[in-house]
């Protein structure tokens, strides 16, 4: 490792930083220093977040031409983390209940057809990227933001099914990822039961402990986690 290399100042792209998660791991990425590119969905929160120092592009993961034009725009990037945190719950039902059309296509037209279309465009850039303890080691590391509630190994309810599925299906599209990725080390995680409005007031762990935990883990990866999923503490979490 060169000097200049441990200088270099880190990058990390957030997909989907609006709020919640997303939007603590710009706080957190930014207070140390990183340099930060997110997408949000409006200008409101593109100028919330270049208050925090942040790149932005406003754009619909969902949207293929956004997206291309997106790739376009990021072209010769070399990117030490990238993260997918844009997801939606849908329908919050108990038990196997039959789902209508638009909310299965809304569900899995953000958790699982977006990520189908950006995590491959973002890749190249990632594997260009370094990770490890100064960056000391080739390929960044490209992250998915899941769930637990996507283990099917360790599926003991089916509330929200629909959100589960989608889950499950990100899971393998992550680890279909992983499989081309030369030197980027790819990692699905869930990131806790989070006080944000998808988690409720209620939720155990705040943003912030569940961020420092994923940001924790990304920074200790290695070439063997490659395709693995993960807890935000670290934890192996079933298939």
């Amino acid at each position: 490792m060169t000097n200049a290399t441990s200088r270099r100042t880190r990058t990390a792209l957030i997909l989907g930083a609006s709020r919640g998660i997303g939007l603590e791991t710009v706080k957190q990425y930014r207070a140390d220093g990183w340099r930060v590119i997110a997408t949000v969905r409006t200008q409101e929160a593109a100028q919330a977040l270049q208050a925090l120092g942040a790149e932005t592009h406003v754009l619909d993961l969902t949207d293929a031409n956004a997206v291309a034009g997106l790739a376009w725009k990021l072209d010769g990037e070399a990117l030490d983390v990238a993260i997918y945190v844009a997801g939606i719950y849908g329908p919050r039902t108990q038990g196997a209940t039959p789902v209508s059309q638009a909310d299965f296509d809304a569900v899995m037209h953000t958790n699982v057809w977006a990520p189908m279309g950006v995590l491959p465009a973002v890749l190249p850039m990632v594997e260009a990227g370094h990770h490890g303890a100064g960056g000391a080691e080739a390929g960044g590391v490209l992250a998915v933001i899941s769930s637990r509630m996507g283990s099917i190994g360790d599926m003991t309810g089916n509330g929200g099914w629909l959100y589960r599925a989608s889950k499950a299906a990100v899971n393998a599209v992550l680890r279909g990822v992983s499989i081309d990725a030369k030197n980027a080390t790819c990692l699905t995680f869930h990131p806790g039961w989070v006080q944000t409005d998808m988690g409720g007031a209620g939720a155990a762990i705040s943003p912030q402990e569940s961020v420092a935990g994923i940001r924790r883990v990304i920074a200790g990866a290695t070439r063997a986690d490659n395709g693995g999923f993960r807890n935000y503490d670290g934890s192996v979490i079933e298939w």
